[in-house]
């Protein structure tokens, strides 16, 4: 994951010896930390760098630090502020509570004392966003078809979904086709402040270069032949929303440039106008290429590729995140073959798990498919495999392999005793949670919990015959 992850700290104080203190007590924990001397410096800050944490004192020269607080709780209601104080106002730090604050601390303070004021709001911060976003995948996922998995990599992703999710700031997707940065711009959108507005996709390498101007950015009645009527671009179509640029590196360099000015000055000119026209878009770009490689070979400007660059979301590759396969099979099961009990047998999981995917998630989706649509709709074996997966042998192993048909179904099963047992533990024993981030049905999933001897409280609301084999 890109160093975006690191929680953030902004420390708002007049005196500049404070500000560098607390700066290094957070770095020293891992913080990505910014600073501001006033109040009106921290809220100008805000829409862009949405920190986690805010730490300022309660006497600013302006605008007091309880009236950055109120502001900031109603810009960013999961922003956690903790009040610095003198000793004579420490009623008026107590007061702040009151408004939303985390705490206040006073000084001047020992070192250690702020370092452990500091951990206790990240973990706070920590909490809060995942509980949130564990029960927003529930309740988006049909729509937007789900993020699945619950391996490191996979959750760095999530968690950066969560932060970036009501902000206006660009993000710059990079993963290898078939990843599902498309997935994670929609998530980015949808589980938002922006979710009621507009939301368009661009595929940039699919767009015609003698009418990618005209597309983006529209064109007045007459321009060229054909052009009967004014028409309005994709950039105004999604005015007020966020638009999805997907393989931003195909763009070619002049329109590289006319992309730039629109992010610049946030304004469009119809092709055959000579009237701007003023948009408010927030910009998700994706790409599978290397965009800093291609600015240094002078192919991608480098002035666009540092304006889309403020945030950056790596996505894994399906080989990274092997553990996620068979999470992801039994989703895609429920997706082709809905209502059919369908298995998959030992031997066919072991090629899944040994194959490279090269063309990541959407290549399993497509094998599911073709599985279902190949088997008898109750085990997908070898056979239905693809021959690509059917045959290929893992490069990094270092001893010959067995036959497919004498895998350890112990070596499986324990891969899935664990996969449940993560998704359990995340969703905090909720067990209808567990069963909707699995993709089973609440009876499987108690099957699997008896069979796996996952301790459970008694639900009054199940029948017995759900906890049957």
């Amino acid at each position: 994951m890109s160093h975006e992850i690191k929680t953030r700290l902004l420390v708002v104080d007049d005196e500049q010896s404070i500000r560098r203190l607390c700066m290094t007590i957070g770095t020293t924990l891992g913080f990505a930390c910014a600073e501001a001397e006033s109040a009106e410096v921290a809220l100008s800050r805000l829409d862009t760098e949405t920190p986690d944490l805010l730490l300022t004192d309660l006497k600013l020269p302006t605008k007091s630090g309880v009236e950055l607080l109120q502001q900031t709780k109603a810009l960013l209601p999961h922003t956690e502020v903790a009040i610095m104080t003198g000793h004579g106002s420490i009623e008026s730090a107590v007061d702040a509570m009151k408004l939303g604050a985390y705490d206040y601390i006073e000084k001047p303070f020992r070192v250690e004392k702020m370092r452990l004021l500091l951990q206790r709001m990240a973990e706070k911060v920590r909490l809060v966003t995942e509980n949130e976003f564990l029960r927003e995948r529930v309740s988006t996922e049909e729509n937007l078809d789900g993020i699945i998995g619950t391996s490191a990599n996979i959750q760095d992703v999530l968690r950066m979904i969560g932060r970036l999710k009501d902000t206006r700031t660009p993000v710059l997707i990079c993963g290898e086709s078939g990843t599902g940065k498309e997935l994670v711009a929609r998530a980015i959108h949808f589980r938002g402040a922006l979710a009621q507005t507009p939301f368009l996709a661009v595929d940039c390498g699919s767009l015609v270069p003698t009418l990618m101007e005209s597309e983006l950015f529209g064109y007045e009645k007459g321009a060229f032949t054909g052009a009967i009527k004014s028409k309005a671009g994709l950039f105004q179509a999604a005015n007020g929303g966020t638009i999805f640029l997907d393989e931003i590196g195909e763009l070619p360099l002049e329109m590289q440039a006319k992309l730039l000015r629109v992010l610049q000055e946030k304004e469009v000119r119809p092709v055959g106008s000579n009237e701007k026209v003023n948009v408010d878009v927030r910009v998700i770009a994706a790409t599978n290429r290397d965009l800093e490689e291609a600015y240094r070979a002078g192919t991608f400007r480098k002035d666009l590729y540092f304006r889309l660059n403020v945030v950056t979301v790596q996505l894994p590759s399906l080989r990274e995140r092997r553990s996620d396969i068979p999470m992801l099979t039994h989703h895609f099961l429920g997706r082709y073959a809905h209502g059919a009990q369908t298995q998959v047998s030992a031997a066919a999981m072991k090629s899944l798990l040994q194959y490279d995917w090269p063309g990541n998630v959407r290549e399993l989706e497509n094998c599911v498919a073709r599985a279902v649509a190949l088997g008898d709709g109750k085990l997908i074996d070898v056979a239905d495999l693809p021959p690509a997966i059917r045959t290929e042998q893992p490069e990094t192993s270092g001893t010959p392999l067995q036959d497919a048909a004498s895998l350890s179904t112990t070596a499986l099963a324990e891969m899935e005793r664990m996969t449940i047992l993560r998704v359990f533990e995340q969703a905090n024993g909720d067990k209808a949670l567990t069963g909707k981030m699995l993709g089973i049905s609440r009876a499987t999933l108690y099957r699997k919990l008896k069979r796996y001897n996952i301790p459970v409280k008694p639900d009054p609301d199940v029948q017995e015959s759900d906890s049957q084999p």
